[in-house]
């Protein structure tokens, strides 16, 4: 018996002995993978110190989504209700006017046009007496249409669940994986990163000191080498060490459109064959503040990529953000995050109750 139990306590020494190996620094080939160091500071793509992981106070979360689309419903829901609050009567006029403000703040046309139909629709039903009611009504379509096609992103539904996030460069990206890589190390997941980006110089650096802040391993090659061999070496550690998460930042180059598909492809041909079903989301990241830019992005990284879902950078700084709307219905996908400030913690769900509330709120 006491031989026995002395066998097993040597077998689970090997083990934790093995798992401790697996965590420091690998190096196979020209494959670096780097072990978190949580005094790192990251720094932005400007070259800014990047925000703190846990900064003090308690916000009301709801008070700084509504802060950080202050200038979108100051351009937006501004401007109808001073077109429309105080009417006692909707006409036509009303509407080509409300039809205008819509699509000068980055709604869309399709999506205005849209709108506008089913506002004199309901006109002609009679619903819709006074602007109060043309205010209440403009804001239950345009809520529907952002609830239509939402899902919260759920990465309990495998294991490693691989998110691959691709976007233009300078919208965001990279920071967005940090403070996403810092969410989830914060619920207990287990992370793993992979600077698929081998092109901007300072991709890799920038990723890995997001990893060294929130105490997440890094994947990364020397500058220039194909991403696709990144993948490669990710999706191998990912498996081999049992994360919850593996996610994958990419080069934002537009410089042709079929370099972009063809460099897309490969990498997802790389992730389907080392770990089949994958990968399980592809988040496109855009910058609110590029507007329309925003929704052709979005249409040629969903032919190239085959997006899954959409996060919005950097809502607080525009009066843009009509926009969520507009890239949201016109490609019927769900709005995954919005960024409205600099912490981490301002990287936030999407939640299209709490978005209108928060755009028409008086």
């Amino acid at each position: 018996m006491e031989q026995q139990e002395k066998q097993e306590k040597e077998q689970q020494q090997e083990k934790k002995g093995l798992r401790g190996w697996m965590d420091k620094i690998i190096t196979v080939a020209n494959m670096e993978v780097f072990p978190s160091r949580k005094e790192a500071e990251p720094k932005e793509e400007g070259g800014e110190a990047a925000p703190a992981l846990n900064p003090f106070g308690v916000v009301d979360a709801y008070k700084k989504l509504r802060d950080g689309l202050q200038k979108t419903k100051e351009g937006l829901v501004g401007r109808i209700d001073a077109l429309v609050l105080g009417k006692k009567e909707i006409d036509a006029e009303t509407l080509e006017e409300l039809e205008e403000i819509l699509i000068t703040s980055d709604i869309g046309v399709k999506t205005t046009v849209e709108l506008v139909r089913t506002l004199e629709q309901r006109l002609g039903r009679n619903e819709l007496k006074d602007g109060e009611a043309l205010r209440a009504a403009l804001k239950e379509e345009i809520l529907q249409r952002l609830t239509a096609h939402h899902a919260r992103l759920d990465i309990s539904s495998r294991t490693p669940f691989v998110l691959l996030v691709i976007g233009v460069n300078g919208v965001g990206k990279t920071t967005t994986i940090g403070k996403l890589a810092a969410r989830f190390t914060g619920e207990g997941r287990r992370v793993l990163l992979a600077a698929a980006d081998t092109f901007r110089a300072a991709a890799a650096e920038q990723l890995t000191m997001w990893g060294e802040r929130c105490g997440v391993d890094v994947v990364r090659h020397k500058e220039g080498a194909d991403p696709s061999a990144v993948v490669f070496d990710a999706c191998k550690a990912a498996v081999a060490r049992g994360v919850d998460l593996l996610i994958i930042d990419t080069a934002g180059r537009l410089h042709t459109k079929v370099n972009l598909m063809e460099e897309m492809k490969k990498i997802r041909r790389v992730i389907e064959r080392e770990i089949p079903g994958a990968p399980h989301e592809t988040l496109l990241v855009v910058d609110a503040a590029t507007g329309q830019n925003a929704v052709s992005q979005a249409r040629l990284f969903k032919e190239a990529a085959g997006v899954t879902g959409l996060a919005l950078t950097k809502l607080d700084g525009t009066a843009k953000g009509g926009i969520v709307v507009a890239v949201s219905h016109e490609f019927a996908l769900p709005v995954r995050y919005i960024g409205v400030g600099e912490t981490v913690e301002d990287l936030r769900d999407f939640d299209p109750q709490e978005f209108t509330d928060a755009l028409f709120q008086a």
